[in-house]
């Protein structure tokens, strides 16, 4: 019995290597989800997230209706008018939300999103009413189990109607990172930044003038 002990240990050791092997790790993959970045959040589930920080504080949520699309809505309350750093005002905006999942590499995603709506700001008895058709390209990198790192591009286009409306051009890029405590619950941090084109506004090169645009927010993430 004691000569067959040693093959009966690297026997186990055999087994257990070959069944680690095949058991799904999510490592390098994140969580499979993402509020943020580009990985969707699957289809059937659904994902609510909440964001506060400057210019405010929003409501979303996302359902997976295709392994690679995600749609939603999303509600905001700004006390910054749309990121601007000069100018507090409060608004409201009512959008909603779509992401597609454009390409899925080993350890990196890249995706588009869109989150067409209305906006409103409240000035001195006014209302401004206008329309937002916000575009972005987003790349998803997981660390890990835990960590989702993304970095993007951000085009939140908007005009505004009636008398001193026009049409407002930010470009904005950062990054971001979602924390996952478990499967289904994250937090989440935001940050673009970049300049807000107004045409027709400046004299500088095409006529246009640019004001300092910044977001910055924190949140959570919940998948049902």
């Amino acid at each position: 019995m004691k000569r067959f002990a040693p093959v009966l240990v690297l026997g186990c050791v055999l087994a257990s290597s070959v069944s680690l092997a095949q058991e799904p790790t999510s490592y390098g993959r994140g969580q499979g989800w993402s509020a943020l970045a580009a990985d969707t959040v699957g289809e059937g589930n659904t994902v609510f997230s909440g964001q506060a920080g400057w210019p405010g504080l929003s409501l979303a949520v996302l359902r997976g209706v295709l392994p690679n699309v995600d749609l939603g809505g999303r509600f905001t309350f700004n006390y910054g008018q749309e990121g601007l750093v000069e100018i507090v005002e409060p608004g409201l905006k009512f959008q909603g939300s779509s992401r597609l999942k454009l390409l899925q590499l080993e350890k990196v995603a890249l995706a588009a999103t869109f989150q067409p709506g209305l906006l409103f700001y409240f000035h001195e008895g006014d209302t401004q009413v206008g329309l937002t058709l916000p575009v972005g390209l987003v790349v998803g990198v997981p660390v890990g189990s835990t960590l989702m790192v993304n970095v993007g591009v951000d085009v939140p286009f908007h005009v505004y109607f009636g008398e001193g409306g026009g049409a407002v051009v930010p470009v904005l890029v950062g990054g971001g990172l979602e924390y996952f405590f478990d499967r289904n619950l994250a937090v989440t941090a935001h940050v673009r930044m970049g300049p807000s084109l107004v045409p027709g506004a400046g004299k500088g090169l095409g006529g246009e003038e640019a004001y300092f645009t910044l977001e910055t927010l924190l949140g959570v993430a919940v998948k049902f």
